[in-house]
């Protein structure tokens, strides 16, 4: 590994969140609190799609996945930084950087790729209704999924290269709460111009990858929805998108702002992280089940088996 060849680091410090102690216990509580919701949310998810057989459609297949998603993209950071809330010493080894490096990146590529091939799928019930059950056949639903995870764990693997090339002298604070690509460069005392390089073409590509499918489906929705005379069709129409949508716009949004804009361990920087490693995997079951009146009949069901087998 170059690191070790060219550098006699072993670990990095984080400077986390805060180094006020009672700032510090207060972020602990709020993201604990945080972590249980997203752990309960996408759990419950998993449970009412799995147990519920009215559930058991594409639409509701990529659903479960993206809460399986959810549950590791948030376990990837958030204990490690429950942790060092409440340590003095914020650290984290060579080894153990490079695992969040790759495990970041894989989980939020492959849910880049499902929010994409959902949005598909959506494009598929409102502009095919009748073909729906043709179009999105369980065959090709499990390979969407396979494929999201086989190109986003290429993807992740050129991006563990770029980390492991990267040569470090002295500088070993990571501005930052987690270890990210992005946050890494910084430190480094070789030539990164090229490693950058790689990195915003390869975001772009799998930004653009991902995001214009998500576009165009929407764009011949939208089209769909505006040429139907009767209102209730509209509503209902858009009702079936409206979740997708506001999980996009909260991903996308706040994950291109990551990997795109130069980090420098400001709010900003700090913010639109917690976003889209923490937050987002925690609203995702929120929104699809407040807003979903299959869901959420689906989880009465679900409560009234289990009510019933307890008397």
């Amino acid at each position: 590994m170059a690191w070790r060849n060219h550098s006699a680091i072993t670990e990095f410090i984080l400077t986390g969140l805060s180094d006020d102690p009672l700032t510090q216990a207060l972020l602990f509580m709020l993201f604990l609190g945080i972590y249980l919701l997203t752990m309960s949310g996408n759990l419950m998810m998993l449970l009412v799609i799995g147990a519920d057989s009215h559930l058991h459609t594409p639409m509701y297949f990529f659903l479960s996945n993206l809460s399986f998603l959810d549950l590791c993209f948030s376990s990837v950071t958030v204990p490690k930084l429950l942790k060092d809330l409440l340590s003095e010493k914020k650290s984290i080894s060579v080894e153990g950087c490079l695992a969040q490096v790759f495990f970041l990146f894989i989980t939020a590529v492959t849910e880049a790729f499902l929010l994409s091939m959902m949005a598909y799928d959506r494009y598929a019930a409102v502009c095919h209704p009748l073909l729906y059950g043709q179009i999105m056949s369980n065959e090709l639903c499990w390979k969407l999924v396979l494929l999201s995870w086989s190109l986003a764990a290429l993807s992740s693997l050129v991006i563990v290269l770029l980390a492991v090339s990267l040569d470090f002298c002295e500088a070993y604070t990571i501005h930052h709460y987690t270890c990210e690509l992005p946050s890494l460069f910084p430190l480094s005392c070789s030539d990164i111009s090229i490693n950058v390089d790689i990195l915003i073409c390869s975001t772009l590509l799998l930004g653009l990858g991902t995001f214009l499918p998500i576009f165009f489906s929407y764009a011949f929705i939208v089209s769909n929805i505006l040429s139907m005379k009767s209102t209730t069709g509209r509503s209902k129409a858009f009702n079936t998108c409206s979740s997708h949508l506001i999980a996009v716009v909260l991903f996308f949004g706040s994950g291109l702002v990551s990997y795109l804009m130069p980090t420098s361990g400001s709010s900003l920087d700090l913010l639109s992280s917690l976003q889209y490693s923490a937050v987002t995997p925690m609203l995702n079951p929120l929104i699809y089940s407040l807003k979903n009146k299959e869901v959420k009949a689906a989880v009465k069901r679900t409560l009234g088996k289990c009510l019933h087998g307890l008397e």
